[in-house]
């Protein structure tokens, strides 16, 4: 057991507490990694205000990078000094779920996340929770061997570490989710984080339109960077009627990437009909959809949901990766501000600007 640095969630609504905590030894198939990065997501905020229940103290943060530390006497693909990134969605491979390519969905889940003894614990011995068995606003974590992938050499650990969680499920989401083909139409409504990678996604299928929808100017500015060829601010009169004025129809695609039943079903309105739309913003707890059950009688509209990018976590992070190194998909863009872990706090204050795609926190410094 080492002790370590670590921003607890002791009170929701309340700023995260920077103190020392303990971390367990690995387990036969665990890795204990010394955090260098870790991005800075909506969802970690979903627990800090109480939209989804947590337990506490607990440590959040789960869009990580870092350096391999020590490995458990089980763990055969991973040695001291390699730098990996996470993935949440950790998976047992032989349920039904993971045998059909559907990892994030694995049905051992629990059981895959089941250890013997607290992995944090306070200074006086008592357990603290982790966001998906993570808790990665910790300067040392442990995470299962299957759950980490090894980042190139040339793929900088303060970009790398989107590929974790935003690229994942925002590229995933286009890619293994929607299954977007070459040559439609798509829209994409919230365009921070997740929203821009689904952006990039759609440019990388071959969309031939790509409408970004927010409510911030300079969101919808930065998006056209990304990919989009068509932007409608969200507070017009009849955004379905907008986008139907700009593209001619409705697209085959929307993605929502806000997490609200209102705007899941403005993402149904915006498909033509066979049109899919997406729903990857986590929506708060207790939250339901109301839509018209005529699209899908008359329309053949489809509403999908999509957890983490839909696919297998580690092999689309691989293949990510490769992606940015050809130049094809941009992270340098998308870090507006790597800032020290004193300033945590700020750096989740500072998310609700709108020039803000991603914040990056570096636990070493």
């Amino acid at each position: 057991m080492i002790t370590t640095r670590a921003a607890v969630l002791t009170t929701i609504n309340e700023p995260l507490e920077l103190t020392t905590i303990r971390v367990d030894d690995p387990e036969p198939h665990e890795v204990r990694i010394q955090v260098t990065n870790v991005g800075l997501c909506h969802s970690d905020l979903h627990y800090m205000t109480g939209t989804v229940p947590t337990d506490l103290p607990v440590v959040v943060g789960h869009e990580v990078a870092g350096v391999v530390e020590a490995v458990g006497s089980q763990v055969s693909d991973l040695r001291p000094g390699d730098r990996v990134v996470g993935a949440l969605t950790p998976s047992c491979g032989n349920c039904t779920n993971c045998e059909a390519g559907r990892s994030t969905q694995c049905q051992r889940v629990e059981e895959v996340r089941r250890r013997p003894r607290a992995a944090f614990q306070t200074m006086a011995g008592k357990p603290i929770a982790r966001l998906g068995d993570i808790g990665a606003f910790s300067q040392h974590i442990l995470m299962r061997q299957n759950s980490l992938v090894k980042l190139p050499d040339d793929v900088p650990l303060h970009v790398g570490c989107l590929l974790s969680c935003c690229i994942i499920t925002g590229v995933g989401a286009v890619f293994r989710g929607a299954q977007v083909r070459p040559g439609s139409t798509v829209a994409v409504i919230g365009c921070g984080g997740v929203g821009s990678a689904i952006i990039q996604g759609a440019r990388l299928a071959g969309a031939s339109a790509i409408v970004a929808i927010d409510l911030d100017d300079d969101r919808l500015k930065a998006a056209r960077g990304y990919g989009a060829t068509h932007v409608i601010n969200g507070v017009a009169d009849d955004i379905v009627q907008e986008l139907h004025d700009q593209i001619g129809d409705g697209v085959d695609y929307a993605f929502e990437a806000v997490g609200s039943a209102r705007t899941a079903a403005t993402a149904l309105a915006l498909v033509r009909p066979t049109g899919t739309a997406c729903l990857v913003g986590i929506a708060p707890a207790g939250a339901e959809i109301s839509v018209p059950a005529t699209d899908f009688f008359f329309h053949e509209k489809r509403l999908i949901g999509s957890y983490m990018g839909s696919g297998q976590a580690r092999e689309d992070i691989a293949q990510f990766a490769r992606l940015y190194q050809q130049g094809r998909l941009l992270l340098d863009e998308m870090v507006t501000h790597v800032i020290p872990f004193d300033e945590i706090n700020e750096g989740f204050r500072a998310m609700k600007n709108g020039d803000v795609t991603r914040i990056v926190v570096d636990l070493q410094s």
